[in-house]
C-alpha cells in the first residue's frame, strides 16, 4: 500500500502518491536547476507551479481523488523537460509551420481581461487576443453599440467585465494569446516583462545594446540552420493515425457549433433583456395612460389596487432574470474558463424570481375575483311616437373628440378629451339588438352591466356607466359609446341596447349600424339581419320583410318547367314562354301577350285590348 502526500501547490492542497510526489519533486528540481543564472527565476518557477496546480485541477474530479503517476506523467509531457528547452524557440521561427488538425487543439484559446493593454477594464483587449483581431476594432463596435444600440454595448461591457477574468499570471496571459503553456513560453513572458521594464533605463546604452542585439541575431540566424523542428514535426506526424486527423476535424467542427449556439443564446439573451430594461423604464416610470402596448399587463395592476410601477417591476424580474442566464449560459459556453456568478448571487436570482411569480400570481389572482358578480341597471322607455304604420329611423352618433370611428370593441378602453379639455375614458362595447312587440307602442330598453368581486361593487359600476340617446321625431340617435368614471376599474362594462316595434310598423337602420348589431339571431333573438341597413323593412311575423327588395322566390329565372306532349295528334306544350295545346280541330296558346283560342271556324282572342272573337262568316 502506497503513501499519500499532501502537498501545497501554487495555495491549493492536492493528495498527491508518495511514488508520483517523488517523481514531482525530481523534475520541479530539474527545472530550478536550469534556471539557476536565469534573470526573474523565481517569478519564473512560480508561473510554472501554478500552471502546474491548473492541470493537477482539470484532472482532479472531487477532493479525495488522489494524484497518481499517470496525472504526473501527463503534465510534464504538456509542460516539456527542462533538458528540451536549453534552445529558445525563437531560433526556430523561420521554420516552416505544418498546417494539420493538431494545431487546432494545441493552439486553444481562453477569454482573459488584459488590464496591461487596456483603458477601462481590459475587455476590448482581451476580446481582441480572443479573435485575432486588433483591440481598436472591439472598440469601435462598442461605440456602435452605445450610440446605435441605446446604450446596448455599456450593459454588455458590463457584465462581460464582471464575468470574465483577469489574466493575472504568466499562464493564463499564454493562454490568452493562444500560445502553448511550457516552460520556454513562461521563462520568455516574464523575460519580456523584465526587459519591458528596464527600457526606460537602458536609453543611454541603446547603440551598445544594439551591437549585442546584432550579434545575437547572427548567432540566431546560424543556430536557425539546426533541423530540431523539421525532424520533431516528422516524429510527431508519424505517431498520428488517419482515425486521429479524423477525430480532430470531428470535434472542431462541433466546438464551432457549439460557439454559434453560445452566440445565438448571448444575443437573445442580451436583446430580450435590454429591450425588457427599455420597456420598464418608459412604461413602468412614466405615465400609465402612454401605455398602448400592453393593455392586459396594464389591467392586472388596475385590477389589483398595487401601484402600476410595482407591478411592472415584477413583471420585469419575472422576465429578465431567465434572459439574463441565458445571456450567461451562452458566455459559458464561448469561454471555458468563465468565473462562476456564486452561490450567493445564484440564490439571490432565484429567490428574486420565485418572489417576482408569487407576486404576479397574487395580482392575477385577485383580478380574477374582480370579475366573480355581475350586476346589471335596466331601463325601459316608450317611443310614443312610433306606432304601428309608423317608420323609426336609428342611426349610431360619433363624437367627433375621442370616438369618431364606429367600430365595436368590448374591451377595449381608451382615453380623450372634451371640447373643453376635459379627460374622459370611454368604450365602443355598445351592442344593439332589435325585436318586435305586440304592444301598440315601441319601446327602447338599456341594460348596463359590469363585474366586480361583489354584487354590491359590480352594482355601483354598472350605475356608474353613462350612455346617452335621443329621439327626434321619428329618428333614434344613439350614442356609438359610453363613458365610465376616470377611476373606475375595467370590469367587463357593456352596455346593451333593445328596440321593440310593433307589428305593422316600419324600420330604417342606418349604415352606420353595422357593427353595432352584429349579433347571434339564436342567441339574442335580433330580427335585423347583415345587409338590411338602408332599407325600408316592415314588422311582420316576428320579423322585418323587405317589401321593395327583390323576391328571389318568384323570379322569373326560377320557372324551370318544360313539358312536350305529342300523343294521338293531340299536342300539349309548357315552358317559360307560356301554354300551347292543340288537336286536330282545336288550338289554345296562352303566353304574355294574352289567351289565344281556335276551333275550325271560330277564333278567340284575349290580350289588352279586350276580348275578340271572328268566324270564317263575320267578325264581332
Amino acid at each position: 500500500m502506497n503513501k499519500t502526500v499532501n502537498i501545497n501547490l501554487a495555495g491549493i492542497f492536492f493528495h498527491i502518491d508518495e511514488d508520483a510526489y517523488l517523481k514531482l519533486q525530481r523534475y520541479l528540481e530539474a527545472i530550478k536547476r536550469s534556471f539557476t543564472d536565469s534573470q526573474g527565476r523565481s517569478e519564473i518557477i512560480a508561473d510554472i507551479e501554478a500552471r502546474i496546480s491548473e492541470l493537477f485541477t482539470e484532472r482532479v474530479k472531487n477532493d479525495r481523488q488522489v494524484i497518481g503517476i499517470k496525472e504526473v506523467e501527463d503534465v510534464i509531457t504538456i509542460m516539456g523537460q527542462p533538458e528540451d528547452y536549453l534552445v529558445d524557440d525563437e531560433i526556430f521561427e523561420d521554420e516552416p509551420q505544418h498546417n494539420n488538425y493538431s494545431n487546432i487543439k494545441r493552439k486553444s484559446k481562453k477569454l482573459y481581461r488584459d488590464t496591461e493593454t487596456s483603458y477601462v477594464g481590459g475587455v476590448s483587449s482581451g476580446l481582441g487576443h480572443y479573435f485575432g483581431i486588433d483591440a481598436l476594432w472591439i472598440r469601435i463596435i462598442w461605440l456602435i453599440l452605445v450610440f446605435g444600440g441605446f446604450g446596448t454595448g455599456i450593459l454588455i461591457y458590463v457584465l462581460l467585465w464582471i464575468l470574465v477574468p483577469e489574466a493575472k499570471t504568466t499562464s493564463e496571459k499564454i493562454v490568452m494569446t493562444g500560445e502553448k503553456v511550457t516552460i520556454t513560453n513562461i521563462e520568455k513572458k516574464i523575460k519580456d516583462g523584465f526587459e519591458n521594464a528596464s527600457i526606460d533605463f537602458q536609453k543611454a546604452g541603446d547603440k551598445l545594446k544594439e551591437g549585442f542585439e546584432n550579434a545575437s541575431d547572427s548567432i540566431s540566424n546560424s543556430v536557425k540552420k539546426i533541423d530540431i523542428n523539421k525532424h520533431s514535426s516528422s516524429i510527431k506526424s508519424s505517431s498520428q493515425t488517419f482515425f486521429d486527423t479524423i477525430a480532430d476535424v470531428f470535434m472542431f467542427i462541433l466546438k464551432m457549433f457549439a460557439k454559434c449556439i453560445g452566440l445565438i443564446l448571448m444575443f437573445t439573451g442580451a436583446t430580450c433583456a435590454i429591450a425588457l430594461t427599455v420597456a420598464l423604464i418608459i412604461t413602468g416610470f412614466g405615465h400609465s395612460d402612454s401605455v398602448r402596448m400592453s393593455p392586459d399587463f396594464l389591467e392586472l395592476a388596475n385590477s389589483s389596487g398595487i401601484p402600476f410601477w410595482i407591478v411592472a417591476l415584477l413583471g420585469f424580474f419575472a422576465l429578465v432574470i431567465p434572459f439574463l442566464l441565458l445571456f450567461y449560459l451562452g458566455l459559458k459556453i464561448l469561454v471555458n474558463n468563465l468565473k462562476s456568478i456564486g452561490n450567493v448571487a445564484k440564490f439571490t436570482l432565484l429567490g428574486v424570481w420565485l418572489l417576482s411569480l408569487i407576486g404576479l400570481g397574487f395580482v392575477v389572482a385577485k383580478q380574477g375575483l374582480s370579475y366573480k358578480e355581475k350586476a346589471q341597471v335596466v331601463k325601459t322607455e316608450q317611443l310614443l311616437n312610433i306606432k304601428a304604420n309608423d317608420t323609426l329611423k336609428i342611426s349610431m352618433q360619433a363624437n367627433d373628440y375621442y370616438a369618431e370611428n364606429f367600430n365595436r370593441y368590448f374591451d377595449s378602453y381608451n382615453t380623450g378629451f372634451t371640447e373643453n379639455g376635459d379627460k374622459v375614458t370611454y368604450s365602443q362595447g355598445v351592442r344593439l339588438i332589435v325585436k318586435s312587440t305586440n304592444d301598440s307602442v315601441a319601446k327602447i330598453r338599456t341594460v348596463r352591466s359590469a363585474k366586480g368581486n361583489s354584487f354590491e361593487t359590480a352594482k355601483d359600476r354598472a350605475a356608474n356607466i353613462n350612455f346617452e340617446y335621443k329621439l327626434d321625431g321619428n329618428l333614434l340617435k344613439l350614442n356609438n359609446h359610453f363613458l365610465i368614471p376616470n377611476n373606475n376599474k375595467h370590469r367587463d362594462q357593456r352596455v346593451e341596447i333593445t328596440i321593440y316595434l310593433p307589428e305593422g310598423s316600419f324600420l330604417i337602420a342606418d349604415k352606420n349600424t353595422y357593427r353595432y348589431h352584429s349579433n347571434d339571431s339564436y342567441r339574442y333573438n335580433d330580427i335585423l339581419d347583415h345587409g338590411m341597413e338602408n332599407k325600408y323593412l316592415e314588422v311582420k311575423n316576428n320579423e322585418l320583410i323587405c317589401n321593395s327588395c327583390p323576391d328571389k322566390d318568384n323570379n322569373d329565372d326560377n320557372f324551370n318547367i318544360d313539358v312536350n306532349i305529342n300523343k294521338d295528334g293531340a299536342k300539349l306544350k309548357i315552358n317559360a314562354d307560356g301554354l300551347e295545346a292543340s288537336t286536330n280541330s282545336n288550338a289554345i296558346k296562352i303566353d304574355d301577350t294574352g289567351i289565344k283560342s281556335k276551333t275550325n271556324n271560330v277564333k278567340v282572342n284575349i290580350d289588352e285590348d279586350g276580348i275578340k272573337i271572328t268566324s270564317d262568316n263575320e267578325k264581332e
